[in-house]
C-alpha cells in the first residue's frame, strides 16, 4: 500500500462479517478457556490480549497502523507523548546510566531530562545542534545508551542532521532515537536515515483534532540488541520471565517487547480504547491534512517576513532558512509542517499584546491542531526554564509559536497580520 491508502486502512482488514471500522473494545480484561493458555501468554510464549494494561484489540489497531506508516516492526500505544518518551529512555537506562540529546527540544521533555531523570540517575548529556560530531564523540562512555533528537524541533523549528547523528551512533553501535511528532510519518520516516526507535506525541497531528492525549513508541526492529554490552538487560536472562532472553528471544521486535512486558507491565501508563479510537480516525485525514497545514504555514511564514513588527522567522519551508536544504533531504515533498516560530519586536511584552489581538487563532497550550492556535513558550511551556536553558533550547523570549491550522490560508494570514498591526 502507498502511505496514502496506509492513513485510510492500515493497521485494521476486517474479516468476513466483522465491522468495517476497527471498533472499540471497551474492556479491563479477556477470558480464556483454560489457566495453560492464560500463562503462556504471560509468560509472553503465545500472542493475545489478557489486560488492557499490556495489550488491547483496538490499542493493538492503531500501534499496527503507526508501525506501518513509520516502517516499524511494532509499536506501543501510551498514555501522553511524555510517556511514551519517559517509557522509551527507561527501556534503555539504568541508574548511573547516560544518553545524549540534542538540547534544542520540547520544553517538558527538556526538563524530563535535565531534572527528573536526573533524580532517578540517569543523566543527560547535552549538546548544540551544530556541535560535530567529534565533540558529541567526547561525551561517550561505555555507559552512554542513545542519542536523542527531534526531526522538527519544538519550538525552535530546526530540522535533524539524521547522517550525523546516525554515524556517531552506529560507530559506537548505540539506538537513535528520534521524536517525529512535529513531522509525522507523511513528511519524514526516520528509519530511512538512520533511527532505531521513534517516539510520537499522538495528540498532536496524529490525532489532530486536539480530542485525545496520547502517546506512540515505534521499533524499527534495525537494531542489534544481542550482545551488545550497552544493552545489559536484553543479554541477561529476566528472572520475572522464567529466564527470557530479550535481546535473543525477542528477534527483530526485542525493544518493543521489553518495552510492553517490562516498562509498560511496571509503571502501566496506558492509552485508553477510546482515545486509540480516536486518534485512529484522525491517522485516516493524515494525508490530507498535512499538506493543507503546510502550505497554510508557509504563507503565514512569508507574510510575517515581510512585517515590520517581526524580528526574524523560522520555518524550514522558506528557500532562504538555513534548514531548507536538509529539509528536501529528509522530508517528503518539502513540506514543513504547520509551526512557525517568529520572534516579536519588543519581547514579552509585545507577545502579550499580539495573542490578545488574535480572533482566529486562540491561546492554547496545544500544536499541530486542525484549528490554528498561538502559544508564548517561555512564559507557558516553557517556563520552567531559565534564561539559560531557554537560549539553549532555541527558545527566546520574544519566540511566538503559531500553529497553521486548515482553515482558509487567507484568513490565518489576515488574523496574525492585524494582531501584529495593533501592537
Amino acid at each position: 500500500m502507498k502511505l496514502d491508502t496506509k492513513c485510510v486502512q492500515g493497521g485494521y482488514n476486517p474479516k468476513n462479517g466483522e465491522p468495517r471500522v476497527a471498533p472499540i473494545v471497551q474492556s479491563t480484561t479477556f477470558a480464556y478457556d483454560t489457566p495453560e493458555e492464560m500463562g503462556d501468554l504471560f509468560d509472553l510464549k503465545k500472542a493475545g490480549y489478557f489486560y488492557t494494561r499490556l495489550g488491547n484489540p483496538t490499542l493493538g489497531n492503531l500501534e499496527e497502523k503507526v508501525s506501518l506508516l513509520e516502517g516499524g516492526v511494532g509499536a506501543l500505544a501510551t498514555s501522553s507523548g511524555m510517556a511514551a518518551t519517559t517509557l522509551a529512555i527507561l527501556n534503555l537506562c539504568d541508574s548511573g546510566d547516560n544518553f545524549i540529546s540534542v538540547s534544542e527540544i520540547y520544553g517538558g521533555t527538556y526538563n524530563l531530562f535535565n531534572v527528573t531523570l536526573r533524580r532517578l540517575g540517569i543523566e543527560c548529556r547535552f549538546v548544540d545542534k551544530n556541535a560535530k560530531a567529534e565533540d558529541i564523540e567526547k561525551l561517550i562512555d561505555d555507559k552512554t545508551r542513545l542519542i536523542f533528537c527531534e526531526s522538527i524541533a519544538n519550538p525552535a523549528g530546526t530540522i535533524a542532521d539524521f547522517d550525523k547523528y546516525s554515524k556517531v551512533a552506529k560507530k559506537y553501535n548505540m539506538v537513535l532515537m528520534v521524536d517525529n511528532t512535529i513531522s509525522t510519518p507523511y513528511i519524514c520516516r526516520p528509519f530511512n536515515f538512520g533511527a532505531n526507535v521513534i517516539v510520537h506525541a499522538s495528540t498532536k497531528y496524529l490525532d489532530g483534532h486536539a480530542t485525545s492525549v496520547g502517546g506512540i513508541i515505534v521499533d524499527g526492529g534495525n537494531f542489534e540488541y544481542f550482545g551488545n554490552k550497552r544493552y545489559p538487560h536484553f543479554n541477561e536472562k529476566d528472572a520475572s520471565y522464567h529466564g527470557l532472553v530479550f535481546g535473543k528471544d525477542g528477534g527483530k521486535g526485542a525493544y518493543i517487547l521489553r518495552a510492553r512486558g517490562i516498562g509498560m507491565r511496571d509503571i502501566g501508563a496506558q492509552m485508553a480504547p477510546f482515545n486509540a479510537f480516536l486518534t485512529m480516525l484522525g491517522i485516516e485525514t493524515l494525508h490530507l491534512r498535512m499538506p493543507r497545514h503546510s502550505d497554510n504555514a508557509l504563507k503565514l511564514a512569508k507574510a510575517l517576513k515581510e512585517h515590520k513588527n517581526v524580528e526574524w522567522v523560522k520555518y524550514a519551508g522558506l528557500e532562504d532558512d538555513e534548514d531548507h536544504q536538509r529539509l528536501n533531504k529528509y522530508f517528503d515533498k518539502g513540506y514543513a509542517a504547520g509551526m512557525v516560530s517568529f520572534g516579536i519586536k519588543g519581547g514579552r511584552e509585545s507577545a502579550i499584546k499580539f495573542q490578545k489581538n488574535l480572533k482566529l487563532f486562540k491561546i492554547v497550550t496545544h500544536i499541530a491542531d486542525s484549528r490554528s492556535c498561538v502559544l508564548h513558550p517561555a512564559s507557558t511551556t516553557h517556563r520552567q526554564l531559565s534564561d539559560a536553558d531557554l537560549k539553549a533550547a532555541g527558545v527566546p523570549s520574544n519566540l511566538v509559536r503559531l500553529s497553521a491550522g486548515t482553515e482558509d490560508a487567507e484568513d490565518i494570514v489576515n488574523d496574525v497580520i492585524n494582531a501584529l498591526n495593533k501592537i
